[in-house]
């Protein structure tokens, strides 16, 4: 009999690190991997896309471009690189015009790009369909991910009645299944019709415990021709144990991560992987050598990132130097017998007891209770705290299923686990003010509202819709009234346009504010640089600032720390109570500020790009 093999996606540069450490690992960190990573066997490396093209320019001043081209030089092509794109929205947040979709991966694919895994946070086969056909058309490999997600709680507090009667004409106790494994299945063979050439059940929270990812995969490798990857995360404590079961159900490639940016929030650590299918007989297609070089140089990678790092330090392994205790050796058999005999409990307590063995971070169980990803759980946290205001986490918590369902229903993965936390905790703040629910909803709630994210699981209750968008009826995204973001001229950098080449005009067009940052320090420092080749001798004059004059007047304070991206008004422009005065990112959610009262505007103290931090003064009125 032939042995059966399991290929590798490796997570560690891409979805580890962000994961874990906030995707702030450097390339000079990576480049001393790579020459590692050449020989290391992975079918797949996850190396791009997420949060990379943001994170790196944003917080490390880095080229994603750049980082593409470099990784695929050292790989020489000996393991397919990969990214993660959410599907017409790119990596932005708004759904783009075809040509702009075809343009990005026409260039990712030149830099090195092989794999594109393409999913849609509302499931939404139309967002997805034309990414596939693109990156097949262009000599890609179409990875088409379906997110899982859970029912909602028909217990939980914030529950509206009715919510069910009304939708489905059940009783509100006996609300109807909307997530089985056919709602995923259906998904995944539409994905595959249209010409996606792998399939991943994304599973972006870590919620799909062991028996649901035995059944999921089961039936998905039964109604697919095509390759099935699994992809969990080990925050609420299922990871280890789900991997395990899509293993034994046929799974061909597992997302792993290397050991040092394993567990936790992160994926399942390979080495443990490995043990599991060891005993199994079935081959892991890595060089599991290679991987130990890696290891050994992970461990500093992690170092460098401390400041990140709210993890827990495992200790030190290599399977194919440790030998482990016989009680935990017992403890890997324990889980695969209840495996087999699909006991899931014994299976949780045996690979939970493995995980507190080698000292991997116990299961978040308010993550697992909420039924929520860690990084929207974190973000909420940080947001409330930004408002001083953290002793509303539990009303935001628990508004969480209602505001997900009057949204229709979405999955919660970026970007609408950040609309509906972010949501949740307006309303939370509603609340507390005495203020009816929803009096301040996001841009991006709206738009979800209104449709131009696509079509939500279930449909939005038109009364709802009118009451946050103004209509009841549905408007999807109308991508002919994109419109391209301007590519300026910089005069004081020499005249010369932001966006030097198609790749940087791309970044522009997909995050238009990290990049317009990103990319005039890019101007200056050429400019600069021309500046003194010219005139090494010339005298640098530091340019001294007046002092300014105090702040008397009234002023609006920056409610979160954040990022500035249009100031709507200017001095001695007299505004109405509710004036839009400027909107600002933060959480990477726009937000709307208005004036809360007349007045005349005095001074502005920022500019569109400014950094500002909680309380920082944005503007200062008129007495």
């Amino acid at each position: 009999m032939e042995q059966r093999e399991l290929k590798i996606r490796d997570l560690t540069l891409r979805d580890g690190q962000q994961s874990l450490f906030a995707t702030r690992l450097s390339q000079a960190e990576i480049d001393k991997l790579l020459p590692y990573y050449e020989n290391a066997g992975f079918y797949i490396m996850e190396v791009w896309g997420g949060a990379v093209p943001d994170s790196v320019m944003r917080y490390l001043d880095e080229s994603p471009w750049d980082r593409l081209r470099i990784i695929s030089k050292a790989m020489k092509g000996k393991s397919l690189l990969s990214a993660l794109s959410r599907g017409r929205n790119l990596f932005g947040y708004v759904p783009y015009p075809d040509y702009v979709l075809e343009g990005f991966y026409k260039e990712a694919i030149a830099n090195g790009l092989n794999v594109m895994r393409i999913f849609d946070a509302l499931n939404d086969i139309d967002n997805v369909k034309e990414s596939i056909r693109l990156i097949n058309s262009l000599g890609g490999i179409a990875d088409g991910a379906v997110c899982y997600t859970v029912d909602p709680k028909p217990e939980a507090p914030a529950e509206k009645p009715g919510f069910f009667a009304r939708l489905f004409g059940k009783k509100a106790e006996e609300p109807e299944k909307i997530f089985t494994d056919e709602y995923f299945v259906n998904k995944a063979v539409e994905m595959e019709r249209l010409g996606a050439k792998i399939i991943t059940l994304k599973d972006m929270a870590g919620l799909v415990n062991p028996l649901r990812a035995a059944s999921i995969i089961s039936k998905l490798k039964a109604a697919l021709k095509v390759p099935v990857d699994f992809h969990t995360h080990c925050t609420p404590g299922y990871g280890l144990a789900s991997s395990l079961m899509a293993i034994l159900n046929g799974v061909d490639i597992l997302d792993t991560n290397i050991w040092w940016f394993g567990g936790g929030s992160a994926a399942p650590a390979l080495e443990l992987i490995y043990i599991f299918c060891k005993k199994l007989g079935i081959e892991v297609e890595a060089n599991m050598e290679a991987v130990g070089e890696i290891r050994s140089r992970l461990l500093g990678a992690r170092e460098s990132l401390k400041a990140f790092d709210l993890g827990k330090l495992p200790r030190d392994f290599d399977p194919l130097k440790d030998t482990l205790p016989a009680e935990v050796d017992a403890l890997f058999d324990a889980a695969i017998v209840a495996a087999k005999a699909s006991d899931e409990k014994a299976l949780l307590d045996a690979c939970h007891a493995i995980e507190d063995y080698f000292g991997f971070p116990k299961p978040n169980e308010i993550v697992k209770n909420a039924e929520v990803p860690g990084g929207m759980y974190s973000n909420m946290v940080a947001q409330l705290k930004a408002l001083g205001a953290s002793d509303l986490l539990d009303d935001a918590m628990r508004l969480i299923p209602m505001v997900r369902r009057d949204a229709g229903l979405v999955p919660l993965v970026t970007p609408t686990s950040q609309i509906v936390g972010s949501q949740a905790v307006s309303v939370a703040l509603d609340r507390k003010k005495g203020q009816p629910d929803y009096s301040n909803p996001s841009n991006q709630f709206i738009s979800l509202v209104k449709g131009e994210y696509g079509h939500t699981p279930v449909p939005v209750d038109p009364a709802f819709r009118e009451k946050i968008t103004g209509s009841p009826v549905e408007k999807p995204y109308d991508v002919s009234s994109y419109k391209k973001p301007a590519n300026p001229t910089i005069d004081e950098f020499g005249g010369v346009p932001l966006a030097a080449n198609r790749e940087e005009e791309l970044l522009l067009e997909l995050l238009p504010t990290v990049a317009n940052t990103f990319l005039r320090k890019r101007r200056e420092e050429e400019y600069k640089a021309k500046a003194a080749a010219a005139a090494p001798a010339a005298e640098v004059k530091e340019e001294v600032k007046a002092a300014e004059e105090p702040i008397t007047g009234p002023t609006l304070k920056a409610p979160m720390g954040g990022r500035i991206i249009s100031v709507d008004v200017k001095p001695g422009d007299k505004v109405a109570k509710g004036k839009l005065l400027l909107v600002y990112e933060a959480m990477k959610m726009e937000n709307d500020v208005a004036a809360e009262r007349e007045g005349t505007v005095k001074r502005i103290f920022v500019k569109p790009n400014d950094v500002v931090g909680t309380d920082a003064v944005l503007i200062e009125f008129e007495d």
